[in-house]
């Protein structure tokens, strides 16, 4: 992965397994365009929210052992996604840091909080009933969250406090996560880090 000046805050890069062979590329001061296709159709419906609302643009392209199931290439995904967003942030000094933001979709509501400080950590409850949605395993969903949390070194705190529908229980969580993220990554005229002990 790559490190380019900011902004425009961006990062590409490949990861090789024997599981999954993925190419991305990242824009955190983007327009909100996607172009992803990782054989999971629900999880590219999401990282396409995910970019469109939180202002980021997103190239994704994986070959997984779906074969297998759909766990190796949500989880390198995540990494890979993770790994971008954390490039892209560089030092994080002159970032919002902090960002919480709540998104509904129809009956559902979903809550994010992120904390961009370098501190990886994942508290995730989104209440999925279903076993799978289209090809991506509900129980991968939580899963994508807090390895997307490690590699791109934040935490993060993801409810879904309502909702009968799992398509709209998930969309939502994704949703009020871009818009947090979106708000956190954000550059401010600081000089000095959001934190008390100067750096992130």
């Amino acid at each position: 992965m790559t490190t380019p000046a900011s902004p425009p805050r961006r990062s590409e890069g490949t990861r090789r397994t024997a599981e999954t062979t993925i190419t991305g590329s990242l824009v955190i001061d983007g327009s909100g365009k996607a172009s992803v296709n990782t054989g999971v159709g629900f999880l590219d419906h999401m990282l396409t929210a995910l970019a469109c609302h939180g202002g980021m643009d997103l190239t994704l392209e994986c070959a997984g052992d779906l074969d297998v199931d759909d766990h190796h290439t949500v989880e390198d995904c995540a990494i890979v996604l993770g790994t971008l967003l954390n490039d892209c942030l560089g030092d994080r000094r002159a970032i919002n840091r902090f960002g919480h933001a709540y998104a509904p979709l129809d009956e559902s509501l979903a809550r994010a909080v992120v904390d961009l400080a370098t501190r990886p950590s994942a508290t995730i409850d989104l209440g999925l009933r279903r076993e799978k949605l289209g090809e991506l395993s509900c129980e991968n969903a939580p899963h994508f969250f807090a390895t997307l949390s490690s590699y791109g070194r934040f935490c993060l705190h993801l409810d879904v406090l309502r909702g009968i529908n799992d398509h709209h229980r998930l969309e939502a969580a994704f949703k009020a996560f871009s818009l947090a993220l979106k708000h956190a990554v954000r550059l401010t005229s600081a000089e000095a880090p959001a934190s008390t002990k100067g750096v992130l």
